[in-house]
C-alpha cells in the first residue's frame, strides 16, 4: 500500500478547510446549487465542508448532518449488505438468484447473485419510477425480470440495471425476513454511525433533508423538485446520506470500518474488475457493486448517483486510503463536482478521478446500414436511423433525432445539436457468432436489435 495522502492538521488544517469551502461555495453559485458538501479522508485526517442552503423555499443552512437523496449511490450499500449475507454464509455469490427470491422460481432470468451485483445478469434498465408507484417489489420483478426481458444472456456483457437491484433487494428481504429499509439499517447503517433516512419513509429526529432542485440556466431560476422513486426501487436509489456518512461507507472498504464491517477478502473482491463487463462511458470497469475508475496504475471504486434535482458521488483510492464524497442538491452538481476535482487537487494534493480516463481518440467511419435498427431495453425504444444527410441519428423512445457519430471500433458520440460538440455515447456490439451488430450500449444500457429500419 502507498503512503497515505497526507492532509495537514491544526493551523494549516483550518486554513485548507477554509479554502475548500470558499472555493466549493463559489463553485455551487456558478452551477446553480442551492447546497453542496465535500468530505475528504487522507491518513488519519478528515476534512468536510459545506455550503448553501437544503431548500431554495426556505433559505435553511446546509449542514455537515444533511441528508441527501444519493440515488444509485444506494447500490453500493445494497451490494455491501449483500456482501455481509456471503460473509454469514447465508449466501453464495454463484448462487441462482431464483433460489432465493420466490418470485422468479417460474419465469425469472437464470442469473446468479454475482451476475446481478455487476450489472452482466442481462436484465433491462427498469420501467420509469411513476409506471410502478403503486406496486410492490415483488409485482415489480414478475412483471419485468423474466427470462424474455433479458437484453443479453447473462455473464456476456455489461448492461447498468435498476432492476438488477430490485432483485438484490428482495434478496435481503427473503434472506434476513426484515424489509429492505430495515435490513439496510440494522446491517450497515447503524454499525458504521449512519443515522438511516430513506426517501418516501420518515425522516430521522432532528436529522434535517435537503430538497432536490431544478436549475433553469436560462431563467438564472432554481426550484424544489418532488422525489418520484417509487418504493419498489428503493434498493436502487432509496437511501438519503450526508458526505460524510459516504465517507465511512468508502472508509469501512478499506478496512477502516467499526468492528463487524465487510471482510477484507470480500471487500478486495466487490472492487476487482469482473471479466467481460465493460460499462462503456459509466466508468473503466465493474466490480460486485462498484464502478472502476483508472487513475494511473491504481483502480480507485466508487458510484455516482441522481435523484430528483441531487447529484452524489463517492470515491476511494485502495492504494493509499484516501476517500472523497459530494453531495449536491440540484442536477447541476455533476458538472460542479467534475470542476470540484480540479479544485480538490490544486488545494490538496489529491486527484480524484470523475470519470473514465480518455480513451484514445478513434477514426470515424462512414455511416452504415449495419448500424440500424430499433433497439430494446424494456420499454426504452432506441431507434437508429440513416439521416438524410447520409449519417446516423439516435431517437430515444420518439424524440427528435440527434446525429450519431460511429467509429471503427464501434463505439459512437452523440452530437449535441445547438453546439456541435460530441458526447461520448457508447458502443455497437456485434453477435459473436455471426458478426452483425445486434446491440448497442447507451449510458451502460445495453439494447437489444428487434428490426430494421
Amino acid at each position: 500500500m502507498l503512503e497515505p495522502t497526507p492532509l495537514p492538521s491544526g493551523e494549516e488544517r483550518s486554513k485548507i478547510r477554509r479554502v475548500l469551502r470558499d472555493r466549493l461555495t463559489a463553485l455551487a453559485r456558478a452551477h446553480q446549487v442551492p447546497g453542496a458538501q465535500l468530505a475528504v479522508h487522507g491518513g488519519e485526517t478528515t476534512l468536510a465542508v459545506e455550503t448553501g442552503v437544503l431548500d431554495a423555499d426556505t433559505g435553511e443552512p446546509f449542514t455537515a448532518d444533511t441528508a441527501v437523496p444519493i440515488g444509485s449511490v444506494t447500490k453500493a450499500y445494497t451490494a455491501t449488505v449483500v456482501m455481509l449475507l456471503v460473509a454469514d454464509g447465508d449466501v453464495e455469490l454463484d448462487d441462482r438468484l431464483d433460489e432465493h427470491v420466490p418470485e422468479l422460481r417460474r419465469a425469472g432470468p437464470p442469473c446468479t447473485v454475482r451476475q446481478v451485483l455487476s450489472h452482466t445478469a442481462g436484465l433491462p434498465s427498469g420501467p420509469a419510477s411513476d409506471q410502478v408507484a403503486s406496486v410492490t417489489a415483488a409485482r415489480y420483478l414478475l412483471d419485468h425480470c423474466t427470462d424474455r426481458t433479458l437484453v443479453m444472456p447473462p455473464g456476456t456483457d455489461f448492461s447498468y440495471s435498476n432492476a438488477g437491484y430490485v432483485a438484490a433487494g428482495r434478496l435481503i428481504e427473503a434472506v434476513t425476513g426484515m424489509s429492505w429499509p430495515e435490513a439496510v439499517a440494522s446491517v450497515l447503517l447503524v454499525p458504521l454511525g449512519t443515522v438511516p433516512s430513506f426517501i418516501g419513509g420518515a425522516g430521522a429526529p432532528h436529522r434535517p433533508i435537503a430538497s432536490g432542485h431544478s436549475a433553469n440556466k436560462a431563467t438564472g431560476r432554481t426550484r424544489p423538485v418532488r422525489q418520484n422513486l417509487a418504493p419498489a426501487e428503493a434498493a436502487a436509489g432509496g437511501l438519503r446520506a450526508s458526505a460524510l456518512d459516504l465517507l465511512a461507507l468508502g472508509r469501512a472498504h478499506l478496512g477502516d470500518g467499526p468492528p463487524g464491517s465487510l471482510p477484507r477478502e470480500l471487500a478486495r473482491q466487490m472492487r476487482r474488475p469482473v471479466p467481460g463487463a465493460d460499462p462503456g462511458v459509466l466508468a473503466d470497469g465493474w466490480g460486485l457493486g462498484w464502478a472502476l475508475f483508472r487513475r494511473g496504475d491504481t483502480l480507485w471504486f466508487g458510484h455516482d448517483g441522481n435523484a430528483q434535482g441531487t447529484s452524489c458521488s463517492l470515491r476511494a483510492d485502495p492504494a493509499t486510503g484516501t476517500v472523497v464524497a459530494f453531495t449536491a442538491n440540484a442536477g447541476s452538481g455533476t458538472e460542479l463536482w467534475q470542476e470540484l476535482s480540479g479544485a480538490l487537487e490544486e488545494i490538496t494534493g489529491i486527484r480524484v478521478p470523475t470519470a473514465p480516463a480518455p480513451r484514445r481518440p478513434a477514426t470515424p467511419m462512414a455511416a452504415t446500414s449495419q448500424c440500424t435498427g430499433v433497439y430494446l431495453n424494456g420499454d426504452i425504444e432506441y431507434q437508429v436511423t440513416l439521416s438524410d444527410g447520409g449519417g446516423l441519428a439516435l431517437s430515444v423512445d420518439g424524440d427528435l433525432p440527434a446525429p450519431l457519430v460511429c467509429h471503427e471500433d464501434l463505439t459512437c458520440d452523440l452530437v449535441d445539436p445547438s453546439s456541435g460538440r460530441r458526447i461520448p455515447g457508447g458502443r455497437f456490439v456485434r453477435d459473436p457468432r455471426t458478426g452483425a451488430v445486434d446491440r448497442i450500449q447507451l449510458s451502460g444500457r445495453m439494447a437489444r436489435k428487434s428490426a430494421l429500419v
